[in-house]
């Protein structure tokens, strides 16, 4: 049987259910299409407490988590998010996460829905005799997204903390309409927005996670914003070019691989799982490259279609979907090293026939008038 969030009883009312990750969760309310756009013009709302969140604290929380990621946490200040992935011995990607820094000795990871278990087994493995305490949090917090360009302006209403002092990937505790939560500005759109961890609610009690989102919904009731599913979510973050672990990264593909080279610090005294694999691809590359494209004549890629250049098989497509944003086929996919230079055309076998794509740089938007980086 299916986990089920905190706010599984709003999407059972009002949304369209899907497995995902082994949880129920809302694949839409009203349409992706239209939950896309409102996260692009005004703010969406999604639930991601699905999503595993690990404590980890103890003086050796840090030396804990350089032995596992390529990043270096010490390098990271305090009350600051960073991106990073967890590897295997061959340097492949055992799960992207996004960690919270409280501290040197108090950290949050939040991992992929689908990996809770793997992931938490992988990391208690990988203690060692450190200093260091875990402990899965997940089912007594809730985890809320709200996104978009008018997200900051509404939640501050409920807010007892000035929001425009907490930069990107930075992070505070604050109370939102009198319940304890930390805040972190952060997400999975391309958009400004938080990231919303409640505290203290367990999956047996989510009035407070309730609380917030209906407020939220409440105040944006009249200014465009959405409640938002799973599908609105893959197609704003694959316009962003974000990766989707499963597809686009899995323990097959290293970070070199992936074009994420830049979470890997080679300076940092701690060694951790595929750190020679990993330092060997940075110095000599590598057979194949992650690239992002878009159609040039039509067409919508899906993941598994063949990447051709001259009617040769060069590649993969990992995620693919038609972009309510740009109005035409966008994707990501893998390619010898050699063809992955922005630029460069191939072609993606769409059914029986071969449509011509160009490999561009991510996002795919013009970042001037959409994504955290728009000009108001």
């Amino acid at each position: 049987m299916a986990r089920r969030s905190h706010l599984y009883s709003y999407h059972r009312q009002h949304g369209k259910i899907t497995e995902f990750g082994g949880f129920d969760m809302p694949l839409w309310y009203t349409s992706i299409v239209d939950e896309h756009n409102a996260v692009r013009n005004f703010a969406g709302l999604f639930d991601v407490s699905h999503m595993g969140r690990f404590a980890i604290e103890g003086k050796d929380a840090t030396s804990f988590l350089n032995n596992v990621f390529p990043s270096d946490a010490s390098k990271v200040k305090n009350n600051r998010a960073f991106y990073s992935v967890i590897c295997n011995e061959s340097g492949g990607i055992i799960d992207d996460t996004v960690t919270n820094k409280y501290s040197d000795v108090s950290y949050t990871i939040v991992v992929n829905a689908a990996n809770r278990e793997k992931d938490w087994k992988w990391l208690v493995d990988h203690m060692g005799s450190l200093a260091v305490e875990l402990k899965d949090i997940s089912d007594d917090t809730a985890l809320i997204a709200f996104q978009g360009p008018l997200a900051v302006s509404l939640m501050q209403a409920i807010c007892d903390l000035d929001l425009n002092s907490i930069r990107r990937f930075a992070l505070a505790s604050c109370k939102l309409d009198a319940v304890r939560c930390i805040v972190s500005r952060t997400g999975y759109t391309g958009e400004d927005g938080f990231e919303i961890m409640v505290m203290d609610t367990p999956i047996a009690a989510p009035d407070k996670a309730e609380k917030i989102w209906k407020k939220l919904l409440g105040l944006g009731k009249d200014r465009g914003v959405l409640p938002c599913g799973l599908g609105a979510r893959d197609s704003l973050r694959l316009e962003a070019g974000m990766c989707l672990y499963g597809n686009d990264i899995d323990e097959s593909t290293t970070p070199i691989e992936s074009a994420l080279e830049s979470i890997v610090n080679i300076e940092k005294a701690e060694g951790y799982p595929g750190r020679a694999f990993i330092e060997e691809q940075l110095k000599k590359g590598t057979t194949r490259r992650r690239i992002a494209f878009s159609m040039l004549a039509g067409g919508i890629p899906r993941h598994g279609q063949e990447i051709k250049l001259a009617s040769t098989k060069v590649g993969a497509v990992t995620s693919g979907t038609f972009s309510p944003t740009l109005k035409k086929g966008i994707g990501i996919g893998y390619v010898r090293p050699q063809l992955s230079h922005v630029g460069n055309t191939v072609s993606i076998q769409v059914r029986e026939a071969d449509m011509a794509a160009c490999v561009v740089s991510t996002p795919f938007y013009d970042t001037t008038k959409y994504g955290y980086k728009r000009i108001s």
